[in-house]
This record gives C-alpha cells, sequence and structure tokens, in this order.
C-alpha cells in the first residue's frame, strides 16, 4: 500500500506532494513502482495534528483519487474518519476506506461503508491525533489491542459489512510508547488470529526515528521491521518507500514458500 500524503504536515512528506501535480506525478511513481493500493489522505495523522474542515480535506483528496482510479488502474483506499469525506472519495473512485477511528468517530460512517460495499480498514488508535500520545498506558497491550479491534470487527459486521470487507490494523504509533510499538510487531501473529488481513503501518515512524535521527537512515529498519511483519502474517504493509519494499518483500516471499529445512 503506497502512501500519498496531500497535506502540509505529516510527519514524513507533509508538503511535498500538497500540491495538486506534483502529488499525482507521486502517484503515477508508486503505481510504477509496484504498489498494489494507492493510500490517499488529506489530513495528517501524526501526533498532535490538529483537524481541518470536511470540506478542505474533500478538496484535496477527491482529484488525486479520481486520477488514480480512472488514469493508473488499482485499487485506491482513501484514509479518513469522517463518513462525509469518505462517500465523496467512493463517489471518486476509492473502494476501501481506511479509518483510523475504526469506524467509531463519525457514526455514519459504518453505514456508509455497509451501504457501498467498500471494503474497510479498521485501526487501533487512543483517544484522537491531537491526544493519542498523551501517557498511553496498557496492561497488556497486545491482548488489548487485539480485543478492540475484534469487538470493532464485530459490530462491522452487525452494521452490515461483510466479513471478507474487513481489514484490522494494529495502529503503530498511534496512542502506544515506543516499547508497546515494538510489542506489537513481535505479537502480530494475535492479529492474523483474529481471522481478518492485517495491515501494518510503521513506515519511518517514531519507533525508527528516535534511533536514527539522519532521516535517510530510517529506510534499512523500516524495511527490515516490515519483513519482520510480512513473516509474522501482515497481509499489507502501508510504505512510502514502494520499490524498495517491492524488491526486499520478493526475497521474504521466497523464503515463506521454502519448506522447513529438517524435512529436506
Amino acid at each position: 500500500m503506497g502512501i500519498v500524503n496531500v497535506t502540509p504536515d505529516s510527519f514524513y512528506d507533509g508538503g511535498r506532494y500538497f500540491e495538486a501535480e506534483r502529488a499525482r506525478e507521486h502517484a503515477r511513481k508508486l503505481a510504477e513502482d509496484g504498489a498494489d493500493i494507492l493510500d490517499v489522505g488529506g489530513e495528517s495523522s501524526r501526533p498532535g495534528a490538529s483537524g481541518i474542515s470536511v470540506g478542505e480535506e474533500i478538496d484535496r483528496v477527491c482529484p488525486i483519487i479520481e486520477y488514480a482510479a480512472r488514469e493508473l488502474g488499482i485499487p485506491v483506499s482513501v484514509d479518513t474518519r469522517r463518513a462525509k469525506v469518505a462517500a465523496e472519495a467512493i463517489r471518486s473512485g476509492a473502494t476501501i476506506i481506511n479509518d483510523i477511528g475504526a469506524l467509531a468517530l463519525d457514526p455514519d460512517m459504518a453505514p456508509l461503508a455497509a451501504r457501498s460495499g467498500s471494503t474497510v480498514v479498521l485501526m487501533h488508535m487512543r483517544g484522537t491525533p491531537e491526544t493519542m500520545q498523551d501517557n498511553p498506558v496498557y496492561g497488556d497491550v497486545v491482548a488489548e489491542v487485539a480485543a478492540f479491534l475484534e469487538e470493532r470487527a464485530d459490530r462491522a459486521m452487525r452494521a452490515g459489512i461483510a466479513r471478507e470487507r474487513i481489514v484490522i490494523d494494529p495502529g503503530i504509533g498511534f496512542g502506544k510508547s515506543q516499547e508497546h510499538n515494538y510489542a506489537i510487531l513481535r505479537g502480530l501473529k494475535r492479529f492474523t488470529r483474529l481471522g481478518f488481513p492485517v495491515v501494518v503501518g510503521l513506515s519511518r515512524k517514531s519507533l525508527i526515528g528516535r534511533l536514527y535521527p539522519v532521516e535517510s537512515d530510517r529506510l534499512p529498519a523500516t524495511i527490515a521491521l516490515n519483513a519482520i511483519a510480512v513473516a509474522s502474517g501482515a497481509d499489507i504493509i502501508r510504505v512510502h518507500d514502494v520499490r524498495e519494499h517491492r524488491l526486499a518483500m520478493e526475497a521474504v516471499k521466497m523464503l515463506l514458500r521454502v519448506p522447513d529445512g529438517s524435512g529436506i
């Protein structure tokens, strides 16, 4: 899943693709580099980010979604927590709603997803982007996040969303400490056992950034951790650097195809 941030303030590429033509060029490059899905977002969800109006978010994402859906021929996801934005995105060609609020922040989101037949990505987050990093505390972060996602998936199905259209995301970096993030990655199989496809979004985030203050040093660690995620059962990795991950994951897929050497 290639990331297209049409924002001036995202944590990594804020402002880089804010202008529409540059965003279209970036979406095209990600597709050429081998993205299977493009995830288009118009509101930053970095820690401490403040919100924007619904109208502004729609104006940012819909032209890029329409271009990607029409010209690039791959599935497009809209990264939003608001049903009005998601509705316009679907009209523009999006087929996936990637909701950091797991359909809980807007009461109209679940009915919209059910009515439209969209796939939904349910992500775990404590609080909102404005508050999520205010001293997050868990007893057992893996168990608690897994229980939350199981409950949200059950609610989604009861709202009329087909099971096969539900994807879960443990929300690395969203209301978690450094230790919580690594614990989730180590415990990823707990999430795969819930029976839904799993998205992991850790690309260049703080669990890596705190180790490498130089931005260019973060890519190798991002690839390494995503390789661990895929080997642990992740179905989708959400990344900024598609080509590099595509190359790396070919080797991971080869490893996973080979039977245990003890039987050879």
